[in-house]
């Protein structure tokens, strides 16, 4: 029986029990407010809800009386063994084992879909992440956005959403014309301008564009004159550069289904068709010879210009079209991604997408991601042979693999800064968080396997409640856990209450295999007890593969 079986039994139970003892509950509030949660200490029940504490109060009774009278209703459930009061009003609840193996099955039969939601089902998500400028290799930083972002994508998906992932090309502005100059200064033979970007990449690049400029027949670009190589070395160099972001990231397993280009908003004019739209609701105004939003109106701290006196747009002009051009695509809800630099621009979003007569942190939600700081041998890992003074998502790879790099960034809250140890991520110990939950799903693998060769299957179905024993009731607890998980990440954008899970449901499998036994000892008989217990580990297997897809992250059945 999974936590959501249970609660709707419950709350139709108790709907009964308060017409019966003439009880009034507000229309809904059952479905509102009840939940069942998993006791801290397991020896009080498999689980318990705070109904009565909850609704005490308003049905005009003490809550540990209104308790006693829930109790008894959910004792009378199918597959609820006994229903308990404790404390001020709490309810502890025990299954009868059948009822609680009945999980088991219920894993097995929705294979690749256990866990799965609806809970944005209907919704249209827009979802924004690295948009690194394509100025350079991505760091380590778009590496934790790329990790994220992929994650929140498959997690969406899997609780109902329509997503679109999205990147976000910066092809407009000051940094690209810094990149160009930095490619011809290197073709030259310069020294890197000043404000320009440095790293062998840079040579590598502008060598790249000589030689396609040589393949084609055109001359040398660094032999032009200077306003000609610089646009010559911008076109090419960019397109060059980001081919490179974009192969990095498939090789981090992150795809995207939209590259939107900056640019893009001034060539079609959806920069001027925004602000005519926001003037006509009154949101715009004319003053001192710019055109301002009066964000101020929805909370900033202060308005914000998007037309400069000099005729030119700023930076958040292009942030008030694309913001607009997502909702026009369908997009319910957009979501960015953004680094700890961009902590200043939540409050004039947020109030830009209130003057679209839009509801922020619903139409449009931030999420700030903290820095990343890598250390080997104790110290901080500082230098990329290829970037100059910045470590990229290539040689983090390199040095740890895609599975382990991965799921060290999704690991944390994206809030706090992480710290990562190279040298742990790249052991095969325990200490290693991914190589513990990867070496519980290979395990579930050579448990099955040296079943089969004892002739132990539950092909044909197995008794769940011999699933009677303490610590099986404990896995299956865990087991249970996922899909509220998978649904409370989804919910609150919290990809890294996945591992957390996982390694949680690795620790219980592991303390499972040292008490229980899935094959017969010796010359045994096998039982109808082998068959569940096999069915159990498999059910264990099945859970750690969908949570580590949901990371992006191999499931291995051999270490």
């Amino acid at each position: 029986m999974t936590p959501e079986e249970l609660t709707q039994r419950i709350i139709a139970q108790l709907s009964t029990a308060a017409a019966e003892n003439n009880i009034v509950l507000a229309d809904g509030v059952l479905a509102e407010k009840m939940r069942v949660e998993r006791p801290k200490n397991r020896d009080h029940g498999d689980w318990a809800t705070n109904i009565a504490l909850q609704l005490g109060k308003s049905v005009g009774k003490n809550p540990r009386e209104l308790a006693e009278i829930f109790a008894s209703a959910i004792a009378q459930i199918d597959g609820v063994s006994s229903a308990e009061v404790a404390g001020p009003g709490f309810i502890n609840i025990r299954l009868e084992a059948g009822a609680a193996g009945a999980l088991v099955a219920d894993i097995l039969a929705s294979g690749n879909d256990y866990g799965h939601g609806e809970g944005l089902k209907g919704v249209h998500i827009n979802l924004e992440y690295v948009s690194a400028n394509p100025t350079g290799p991505l760091h380590i930083g778009g590496a934790r956005w790329a990790a994220v972002g992929d994650s929140l994508a498959r997690l969406y998906k899997f609780s109902g959403a329509k997503v679109t992932r999205e990147y976000y090309f910066n092809d407009h502005g000051s940094q690209i014309d810094r990149f160009a100059i930095s490619l011809l200064a290197a073709a030259r033979g310069q020294e890197t301008p000043e404000d320009g970007y440095g790293g062998q990449y840079i040579a590598d690049i502008a060598a790249k564009v000589q030689a396609e400029a040589k393949a084609a027949g055109d001359p040398d670009p660094a032999t032009l004159d200077d306003e000609a190589a610089q646009e010559y070395f911008r076109s090419h160099g960019v397109e060059l550069m980001f081919d490179e972001i974009k192969e990095s990231l498939r090789g981090f397993r992150t795809e995207f289904d939209v590259f939107f280009h900056e640019n893009s908003l001034y060539e079609t004019g959806a920069v001027t068709k925004a602000l005519d739209y926001l003037r006509e609701r009154g949101e715009v105004i004319e003053k001192d010879g710019a055109t301002w939003l009066l964000t101020t109106k929805h909370g900033d701290d202060k308005d914000r210009v998007v037309i400069k006196s000099d005729g030119n747009a700023s930076y958040f002009a292009s942030d008030v079209a694309y913001y607009q051009d997502k909702r026009r695509r369908g997009a319910d809800r957009a979501v960015f991604l953004l680094g700890a630099d961009h902590h200043g621009y939540v409050g004039r979003m947020m109030a830009m997408c209130a003057a679209y007569g839009d509801k922020p942190g619903v139409n449009m939600q931030i999420i700030i991601g903290q820095l990343v700081n890598l250390f080997k041998d104790g110290e901080p890992v500082r230098m990329s042979k290829r970037a100059g003074d910045i470590v990229t998502l290539e040689d983090f790879v390199e040095a740890v693999g895609v599975d382990a790099a991965r799921y060290a960034l999704v690991r944390s809250s994206m809030d706090t800064q992480l710290a990562i140890d190279l040298d742990v991520l790249a052991s095969h110990t325990n200490e290693n968080p991914v190589y513990y939950v990867q070496y519980a799903h290979a395990r579930t693998s050579n448990v099955a396997k040296n079943a089969a060769a004892h002739g132990v299957s539950c092909a044909d179905g197995f008794a769940p409640e011999e699933l009677r024993d303490p610590a099986d009731a404990a896995l299956i607890g865990v087991l249970a856990q996922f899909p509220s998980v998978v649904a409370t990440a989804a919910a609150e954008n919290a990809t890294h209450l996945v591992p957390r899970y996982l390694e949680n449901l690795s620790g219980a499998y592991h303390t499972w295999y040292g008490k229980r036994r899935v094959t017969p000892a010796g010359d045994e008989p096998v039982t109808a007890e082998h068959a569940a217990l096999l069915a159990l580990n498999n059910a264990v297997g099945q859970v750690l593969r969908n949570g580590l897809d949901l990371l992006g992250v191999t499931a291995p059945e051999r270490m």
